[in-house]
């Protein structure tokens, strides 16, 4: 998986797992250009750009165009959806009357397994490419003008002592030539083409990854035997036919909205993979205010998204990741915090004691969640294999955890982390999922016949169902509370406006249209609702995660893409006439509006102008959206149905 910043340049380069290793780690590997002897780096303040992709497509479309050196550039970039290949296409037009010489400059700035200690770069004279490795990671580079290939290379010394890097030595549009460098290193190459006046020419350049040597030049055969340009066409249709693979009826929702939904369903795909780990968000760019980043598997995120791509009718995709986290629940039956894509446990910051008390540092919708998508996804598609396949590992041994780790005097699950990973306690978002994991366990049971165990989950169930209208019921303010803690043994209603109570009905506890859940709902709408022009609602009251405005009577929190979803979602499931679907149309309209320009959604949005704030693309938002949208077609059809 590649990530592009906005001026086509690559930035993190994961390989062999989506999220896990990240071979560039945020540094730049520059593009530049010289031409009639001025030379111009692509992220060179005079180059205006219009990004996009090809529809319907992970083919990105970028154009670049550069007054002062009469050029424009059409740049595409993929990466092979079956071979570990990436594929550049650069479109070079020349606005002026003269036949031009115009060099293209690639750099290679990697840092593999991500240390720059060990790490060589190399010419290599048999094929005429250059390459990085390091102990089992190869990075092959390579391209095309029609007729010829690499023009000229270097390889050299970067960020040590006084060196820079080998891009410093393209800006005279010259290459030194030296062949090897080993330590922290960087590679460029350069590719000479002449341009007719008025009149466009086309170069390629791409790389190819693998464990050896004779892998990644058995890839680099292979792109030049197909021809790049006839790969890269059909990288296209294959997303194209992905996206497209159903007929849906989108009712009266806009063009944008379903080109935002089609683009929602790729992006997704890009951030999963094939191994099951469905990744957070894998953008290195929060390493800039956060020593860690987002390119794990949570299983809460994993899930949601695994359900909601289940819903848009991508089962196939999703199946590993049940398989995934079958592999890694622990003895016990619960799953941890969050897993690297290899299946290892990541990194946490839950204790495994707190006040002196022993606890499990585990957030309990994670175990829970699993088995409720893995359920919904049963119930669309019908495929009986997967959950026999994941029964004894997977379904009985989670419930079971789950319906032992209860609290008896309150009949709610025991305490946990909430799904925001920040407090620890008993919540509503956290016991709705259990309810809803032990429901979908007990279908299970009953569906295999296991009519002993399924009664014993559902009875579980609908203890904790009690529980919750007791204990998390607050009749004084008519809502749902965010959930209990414990000051001084005593549980304590936790009464800050918080949209993950939207589990209520999500999870089945109640239905959507519930008095109770109205009520809660139009509560948390009228306090997380942020008053200024980009709208959107908060996670809580008073977050304080990216805090953009201590106004927080009208800035409870930055908006996030999935909170204000989750309204939507809750006004789709109780409109009673198509009239009512005005509101959530206008939530995914806005949900359009605020993506980066390149279509892609963020975790959450500056509350003043509207722009991206922590990690983007976030996985989670993508299928928040796409949900939404699956949902509101459903509502749609069944109220036209009627009309």
């Amino acid at each position: 998986m590649i990530n592009l910043d906005r001026n086509t340049y690559m930035r993190d380069l994961y390989y062999p797992y989506v999220g896990q290793l990240n071979h560039i780690g945020g540094y730049q590997c520059r593009v530049g250009l010289w031409v009639d002897g001025a030379f111009a780096w692509l992220n060179d303040p005079d180059w205006e750009f219009k990004l996009s992709y090809v529809e319907d497509s992970l083919i990105t479309e970028v154009t670049a165009a550069h007054p002062h050196l009469g050029i424009s550039l059409l740049i595409n970039d993929a990466v092979h959806q079956r071979e570990d290949i990436y594929i550049k296409r650069i479109r070079i037009h020349n606005s002026r009357d003269q036949v031009r010489e115009v060099r293209l400059f690639f750099n290679q700035d990697l840092v593999i397994n991500e240390t720059e200690v060990g790490d060589t770069a190399a010419y290599y004279p048999s094929n005429n490419t250059v390459f990085h490795y390091k102990k089992d990671k190869y990075f092959m580079f390579n391209g095309s003008t029609g007729p010829d290939g690499i023009y000229q290379y270097t390889t050299g010394i970067k960020r040590f002592y006084n060196a820079e890097g080998t891009w410093r030595d393209a800006e005279d549009g010259h290459l030194m030539g030296n062949a090897i460098a080993q330590g922290s290193v960087d590679s460029t190459i350069s590719f000479r083409l002449h341009v007719p006046p008025n009149s466009d020419e086309t170069m390629y350049y791409w790389m190819t990854a693998g464990k050896n040597l004779e892998e990644v030049k058995k890839l680099d055969t292979y792109v030049k035997e197909s021809h790049p340009g006839k790969l890269l066409n059909r990288i296209q249709v294959y997303w194209q036919r992905w996206v497209n693979k159903s007929e849906r009826d989108y009712g009266d929702l806009s063009p944008d909205v379903i080109r935002m939904y089609k683009q929602s369903l790729l992006i997704v795909r890009t951030q999963t993979d094939v191994n099951g780990a469905i990744i957070a968000a894998n953008d290195s760019d929060i390493m800039q205010s956060n020593r860690d980043h987002y390119s794990y598997m949570w299983p809460r995120d994993g899930a949601l998204i695994a359900y909601a791509m289940s819903m848009a009718g991508y089962q196939g995709m999703i199946t590993p990741f049940f398989h995934f986290c079958a592999q890694v629940l622990s003895p016990e039956g619960y799953l941890h915090h969050k897993y690297n894509p290899d299946g290892t446990v990541g990194s946490s910051w839950h204790p495994y004691v707190h006040a002196g008390k022993e606890q499990l540092p585990i957030q309990e919708d994670e175990t829970a969640l699993v088995l409720f998508a893995l359920w919904q996804d049963f119930q669309k598609h019908g495929v009986i294999e997967l959950p026999q396949s994941l029964y004894r590992n997977l379904i009985r041994r989670a419930a079971r955890f789950m319906s032992g780790y209860i609290d008896l005097d309150l009949n709610l699950p025991k305490p946990s982390y909430d799904l925001w990973e920040e407090r620890y306690g008993i919540y509503t978002f956290t016991t709705s999922a259990v309810y809803g994991g032990l429901v979908a366990a007990a279908n299970f049971c009953s569906l295999f016949g296991d009519e002993e165990r399924s009664s014993r989950y559902r009875h579980t169930a609908e203890r904790i169902k009690t529980g919750i209208l007791h204990h998390l019921w607050d009749e004084e303010e008519q809502r749902f509370v965010r959930g209990l803690y414990q000051e001084n043994g005593v549980w304590v209603k936790d009464r800050t406006y918080e949209s993950s109570v939207y589990g209520i009905f999500e999870f089945g506890v109640l239905p959507a249209d519930d008095p109770r859940v109205v009520s809660t709902m139009e509560a948390n709408r009228d306090h997380l609702t942020i008053k200024t022009d980009i709208g959107g609602i908060a996670r809580y009251y008073h977050d304080y995660y990216f805090q953009r405005s201590s106004d927080i009577e009208n800035v409870p929190g930055n908006p996030w893409i999935i909170c204000t979803l989750w309204m939507a979602e809750w006004e789709i499931e109780c409109a009673k006439t198509i009239q009512a679907l005005e509101k959530p149309r206008g939530t995914l309209e806005w949900v359009v509006k605020h993506a980066i320009e390149s279509g892609i959604l963020p975790e959450q949005l500056d509350p003043f102008d509207g722009g991206p704030v922590s990690v983007a693309p976030l996985t989670w938002s993508h299928a928040t959206y796409v949900l939404a949208v699956v949902k509101y077609m459903e509502k749609y059809k069944q109220l036209a149905g009627k009309a």
